[in-house]
């Protein structure tokens, strides 16, 4: 009896040091071998640096946190959404040149939090590949297929920001890249992880779009919300003459890009 009552106590003691944990502490998602882990995608990689993010340390990073929920289109998970969550963005180099950026998410799932992570273009933001570190679910092996996650290479946070407008204004056009992902999944009970990895992917883009590129994709966001209040107020989008001198839909238009340049980013 003695022998079961400690076994109990430890039990006990490993729960409540998980739920301190969880209370006190934000868990953030971060590669368990960033060594490894980044050699495997960038095999001419020479270095990377790891810079630890938190919305907390930002200029009106409460605004910021607040706005997040908004851009994601739902509720922030309690546990690994909250405002002191750090986020890690990993940069890697080839001598002086940037190869790449790579940043993770936590995400809830059906069988428990689901890791997903982005290798992106240094310079545009674009999405080169998608892979999961963590994923429990019925329907683990689809989408963890190297066909699923190829269809998201090239993908932009722009592109997320604008399926928002066509999918209630024009669901049928071939201007929503977003659209033309063909889900893995045929279980109804998998569909929820399905859901969270594409959440996965928009909230990882929304988090590198504030925290490496200067919220450069803010600009198709609030076009496509005013497109959206548009239709909503009226019925109907609004109407715009074409050269040809006939009317069609207005879609969100493409915001002026901003001069690029060459953006090298050196090591301190």
């Amino acid at each position: 009896m003695r022998g079961w009552k400690k076994a109990a106590l430890a039990v006990l003691a490993i729960v409540l040091v998980g739920l301190q944990q969880t209370v006190s502490g934000a868990i953030g998602c971060t590669l368990s071998n960033p060594s490894q882990d980044l050699k495997y995608l960038f095999p001419e990689m020479t270095s990377f640096r790891e810079d630890v993010k938190e919305l907390g340390k930002l200029p009106e990073g409460r605004k910021l946190f607040e706005s997040l929920r908004e851009r994601l289109g739902g509720d922030l998970d309690p546990v690994y959404e909250t405002f002191e969550t750090p986020y890690t963005v990993y940069t890697v180099f080839k001598g002086e040149e940037v190869l790449g950026i790579v940043h993770g998410v936590n995400v809830p799932g059906r069988g428990g939090v689901i890791q997903v992570f982005l290798s992106v273009d240094p310079k545009t933001g674009a999405i080169r590949q998608f892979f999961f570190q963590r994923l429990e679910s019925p329907a683990a092996k689809e989408l963890r297929n190297k066909e699923f996650r190829a269809q998201f290479a090239g993908l932009t946070l722009a592109d997320f920001y604008k399926h928002d407008y066509y999918k209630v204004a024009e669901p049928k056009t071939e201007k929503d890249k977003l659209a033309k992902i063909q889900s893995p999944v045929t279980e109804e009970k998998a569909k929820t992880d399905y859901e969270a990895s594409i959440r996965g992917v928009r909230k990882n883009l929304i988090l590198l779009d504030l925290f490496v590129y200067d919220r450069r994709c803010e600009p198709f966001f609030q076009r496509a919300q005013e497109a959206l209040g548009k239709l909503k107020a009226g019925g109907a989008a609004t109407k715009t003459e074409t050269p040809a001198g006939k009317a069609e839909t207005a879609a969100p238009v493409e915001p002026a890009a901003k001069p690029e340049g060459e953006q090298k980013e050196k090591r301190p």
